[in-house]
Order: C-alpha cells, then sequence, then structure tokens
C-alpha cells in the first residue's frame, strides 16, 4: 500500500468506529515497510489490512477491511487467505500468528486455521485518576529498561517498533522502579476520539494502579479506551475501579504455536490491531 492509501485505511478504520490511535498505522508502517497490502479493483482502493511481522519470529493480522459496497461478494474470504499465506512467507517456519477478531467471525477464522485462546474486552469512559510523584516519565531515561521488560510480555522481541510507538507527539510515557528493580510501564496516546492506553504492563496490580492512575491524571476529563485481556481478572477489575465500562469486546486467536507469555502482567495490550 501507498502512503495515501494506509491514510485512507486509517479513515476506514474510523468509520468502523475502531478509534485508531494517532500516528498508530505510521509507526507500524516504518517498523516493518511490508505490513500494509492491498485488494484494488483498477487503481481504486476496495481493501485492505495489516500483516506485521516481528522479525520473522511472530506475525499479526489487523485492520481486515473491505469497502463497504464491496462486502458479500467473496472477496473478503479471498484477501484474508492471500494475506495469511503472505504473512505466513515472510516468517520463520515454527513463527505463530496472531489476529483478533469480532465474535461472530470465529468460526471462519478456526477453519484457517487459527485456534481461540481468550477474549480481550475494550472498557471505556472519562479519565479520572490521580498523579503518582514516583512515576517516571521521562522516556528517554528509561528506554533500555522498557525493552527489556517487554520480554516475555509480547511473543516476540520488537524493540524497533516499540522505540517507534514511544517517539510521537502527544504521548504519555509512565515507569515505575520498586525499590533498584523495574516494575512496569504503560502509554496512553491520542486517538481520533480521546485517548488509548495500551501497553500496560506490571509486575503486580499494585505497580499497575499507580501506573494507571498517574497516566489518567495526565488526560484529565478526555474519553480514555482500555483493551485488556479477559482471563487477567485483576486488570477488568483494576479498569472498572477507575469507572471504565465495556463497550466492545474480540477474540485472541493463534495460528500455530500459542506463544508463552506472562498474561497476569499484561493489563492492557499494545493494540488490537498489531498485537
Amino acid at each position: 500500500m501507498t502512503d495515501d492509501e494506509i491514510a485512507e485505511l486509517d479513515d476506514w478504520a474510523a468509520q468502523e468506529g475502531w478509534n485508531p490511535g494517532q500516528g498508530d498505522l505510521g509507526v507500524a508502517r516504518a517498523s516493518d515497510p511490508e505490513a500494509f497490502v492491498a485488494i484494488h479493483q483498477g487503481n481504486r482502493l476496495v481493501g485492505g489490512g495489516s500483516i506485521m511481522s516481528y522479525g520473522g519470529k511472530f506475525g499479526f493480522m489487523g485492520l481486515f477491511i473491505l469497502r463497504p459496497d464491496m462486502r458479500g461478494r467473496g472477496l473478503g474470504g479471498q484477501f484474508w487467505r492471500w494475506r495469511l499465506e503472505r504473512l505466513r512467507a515472510r516468517l520463520d517456519a515454527d513463527a505463530a500468528i496472531g489476529m483478533d477478531g469480532v465474535y461472530d467471525m470465529t468460526p471462519f477464522y478456526e477453519r484457517g486455521g487459527f485456534v481461540a485462546a481468550h477474549r480481550h474486552l475494550r472498557l471505556q469512559g472519562v479519565a479520572r485518576g490521580r498523579a503518582d510523584a514516583a512515576v517516571l516519565s521521562d522516556k528517554g531515561r528509561v528506554i533500555d529498561d522498557i525493552l527489556a521488560f517487554d520480554t516475555g510480555r509480547f511473543p516476540a522481541p520488537r524493540d524497533n517498533f516499540l522505540r517507534h510507538w514511544l517517539d510521537r507527539p502527544g504521548l504519555h510515557v509512565a515507569a515505575l522502579y520498586r525499590g533498584d528493580a523495574f516494575a512496569g510501564y504503560g502509554v496512553a496516546r491520542p486517538a481520533r476520539n480521546g485517548f488509548k492506553i495500551g501497553p500496560l504492563f506490571a509486575r503486580d496490580v499494585v505497580t499497575a494502579d499507580r501506573l494507571l492512575g498517574d497516566l489518567l491524571s495526565r488526560i484529565d476529563g478526555r474519553q480514555v479506551q482500555i483493551d485488556i485481556p479477559e482471563i487477567n481478572g485483576a486488570a477488568r477489575a483494576l479498569a472498572s475501579k477507575y469507572g471504565l465500562e465495556e463497550v466492545f469486546g474480540c477474540v485472541r486467536l493463534y495460528h500455530g504455536e500459542r506463544p508463552k507469555i506472562f498474561i497476569e502482567d499484561v493489563y492492557a495490550v499494545t493494540s488490537l490491531e498489531f498485537g
């Protein structure tokens, strides 16, 4: 896809109500120049999607959108299967592929070789938090610890992606140490509407609470969304504590062996579009 087409795909995602983060697609493009693929009718964009490769060790399929007038013709299924094969060709033979799909489409994805792992829930509300003097906001001071801590909480190393993710205007970063040990970090980024939290990774719920409360204090009064793994009950309870309510849900599925990550440390996934 061209840059202009990626911008159009971003608009389509917004029209579908996905509320993409500002600059999210640009981050993905910068991290993996081959991540975006399209289907055309002549010179017109008919559909698009992302097929992210994280160093060949893990893949992620997202942003699967067809233009509304082209739906119901079988094109979507053909395009989805083509994207899967193209992504598999870009990955190591034993690499898993993840995706988040709407509930109704789960049987289709399972026929394509994916296996459901758990649900992700989007919770939304108005940001109300409290500043924490111990939370650090200078990402330059903590970037190496962030990259190290991300290991084991995402299925593959993604240093290049994270550096781009953290390097854009309007972003809020929170990091916390407990003694000399790095205990977690979180990010609030501007979206089409309000802000989105993600990722939020922490060693324990107390740390996650302090990080989330501090981030919410910086965007006080704005709409905020957070996407959490439903199987982490502490994450859902924490979001509810801050008045956030469920507005959407989807299913995380994997093709290949399910990655082993510390899901109990995941209080917000990075993105439903890129993993």
